[in-house]
């Protein structure tokens, strides 16, 4: 499947924001363009989130939508800005796909981040050695220095769990990606060890779906479900796929999405639990290191 470019979740955001006030206020496309100097297609693709506002329009568009609220305005300006800003990954661009840009920029923006894996330990939780053993094996040919980039990326990525105000972190593993050995037990072990050092609930929380589950809701791959904060209450849903990822906003399948994750929550063991089969897990590599 092609990969199309996508609006950022800040531009989506913020677009959807700005058709709410100007529906609302009673004001025609026509009459919003004409006032920022533009025309009818570009007020649409500001309200899809395709094109950037810039801090002169945005304030004539909320002049002329009546809108009085300092704190809402002060919240779209500062959206407005920060769309045009470029996430720490433009370093990497010469590397990454346009469509795992998107990701990062989706992750990096999160509030909330609900993750199923039912096959690998995912990036936000690999420690290096393991994400060495999973990068070549995930795409093309690549050189070292690009499998190096991509471990300084991940890394990178890591960092949002350990910021001042970081994501609601709740991750449920399948209970064979922690049985499945990637790079030997001596990877294993420090990967497990890494699970068992960072969870800590409710801010970071790792839960293990046993295999004695047998079929469950998760059984048709991994996904992860991002949930934004105000002014635009926003879920996302991403799915990975072989060359590349589909994302869902729409109403009905985010709504199942979230329903397959909490039954795949109340099928799961406790936290408490979980970190003690991951303790025999590691032990059992361990043995064997």
């Amino acid at each position: 499947m092609p990969s199309h470019p996508r609006p950022t979740v800040r531009r989506r955001r913020l677009g959807a924001e700005l058709k709410r006030l100007r529906e609302k206020a009673g004001v025609s496309m026509e009459d919003a363009a004409e006032r920022i100097g533009g025309d009818k297609p570009k007020i649409s693709r500001q309200e899809n989130g395709r094109q950037g506002v810039s801090k002169l329009e945005i304030e004539a568009l909320l002049e002329l939508y009546r809108v009085s609220d300092d704190r809402l305005r002060t919240a779209l300006t500062t959206l407005a800005r920060e769309g045009r800003r470029k996430g720490w990954w433009a370093q990497y661009s010469d590397i990454l796909p346009a469509g795992f840009q998107e990701r990062l920029s989706i992750e990096s923006d999160a509030a909330r981040i609900l993750t199923f894996q039912s096959m690998l330990v995912p990036g936000l939780l690999q420690t290096a050695e393991y994400a060495t053993e999973v990068i070549p094996a995930a795409g093309k040919s690549q050189t070292e220095e690009q499998i190096k980039s991509y471990i300084e990326v991940r890394a990178s990525r890591q960092e949002i769990l350990a910021r001042p105000n970081p994501p609601q972190y709740v991750c449920l593993l399948d209970e064979a990606v922690l049985r499945r050995e990637v790079g030997g037990p001596a990877v294993m072990v420090r990967q497990l060890d890494k699970i068992l050092e960072v969870n800590n609930p409710p801010r970071l929380t790792i839960q293990v779906v046993p295999l004695s589950q047998g079929w469950h809701a998760g059984a048709d791959g991994a996904f992860n479900i991002y949930s934004y904060p105000d002014p635009m209450d926003l879920d996302v849903v991403n799915l990975d796929y072989l060359d590349g990822a589909l994302y869902l906003e729409e109403d009905l399948p985010v709504e199942r999405y979230q329903l397959a994750f909490d039954e795949l929550r109340a099928a799961a063991l406790a936290s408490r639990h979980s970190m003690k089969l991951v303790s025999s897990v590691r032990q059992g590599f361990a043995d064997r290191a």
